[in-house]
């Protein structure tokens, strides 16, 4: 068990790091408008499994090694960069099954192994996630104390919290879909959509 004292400190942390705007977050929202919000579990599984593989390689030290290996974020970065801006071109021209239907509510969604793929890579591909969890990860954990069992509740509270957060985005995105849907704005929609889309795949090849 942790110290009650450093759970404190933790818990609200990585919740108001989770519930900052982000690029998975951003993506969370996109596919809440546009997949809605159960079907867009499927993205966070991946990157929630994403998250989890960051978080315990940086409580295990590999990801310190990790950032000394720049080509190895550069390839993730661009290949899933291009591939979000591909989608968002698409949903920003009404295409594909990322894009939400003429008609709200009409059966046209992306694949389950697509979206959970989407987030995982959206996750792990991102530099600035890993030198977050080397940075705030280590000080919540106790050297006189079995590492083994510290960073795998420290993994389990940061996946809850981030969980929680991709939830709230994804609902916000989905209100915005039954706004817009009533108004018959659904073109509207996708240009929003296709933009943040277009925006997150820019900010994780070049950020």
């Amino acid at each position: 068990m942790l110290n009650p004292s450093l759970l404190s400190v933790f818990v609200p942390t990585f919740l108001l790091v989770s519930l900052t705007p982000g690029m998975c977050m951003t993506l969370a929202m996109v596919l809440g408008m546009t997949q809605g919000v159960k079907h867009t579990l499927w993205m966070m599984v991946g990157e929630l499994l994403g998250v989890g593989l960051v978080a315990a390689s940086a409580g295990a030290g590999v990801a310190a090694l990790m950032l000394q290996q720049p080509a190895l974020f550069a390839v993730f970065k661009w290949l899933g960069g291009a591939y979000l801006v591909y989608l968002g071109v698409m949903m920003w021209r009404s295409r594909g099954r990322m894009a939400v239907p003429d008609q709200v509510g009409a059966g046209n969604r992306a694949g389950r192994r697509e979206l959970a793929v989407q987030g995982f890579v959206t996750a792990v591909a991102n530099p600035k996630g890993w030198a977050f969890f080397v940075a705030l990860l280590p000080p919540f954990l106790d050297a006189s104390r079995p590492l083994t069992g510290q960073l795998a509740l420290l993994v389990t509270l940061i996946l809850s919290i981030e969980f929680l957060a991709l939830l709230t985005y994804a609902t916000g995105g989905q209100t915005l879909r039954h706004l817009l849907g009533k108004s018959r704005n659904v073109r509207l929609l996708n240009r929003i959509a296709g933009t943040l889309m277009v925006g997150v795949g820019l900010w994780l090849a070049v950020g």
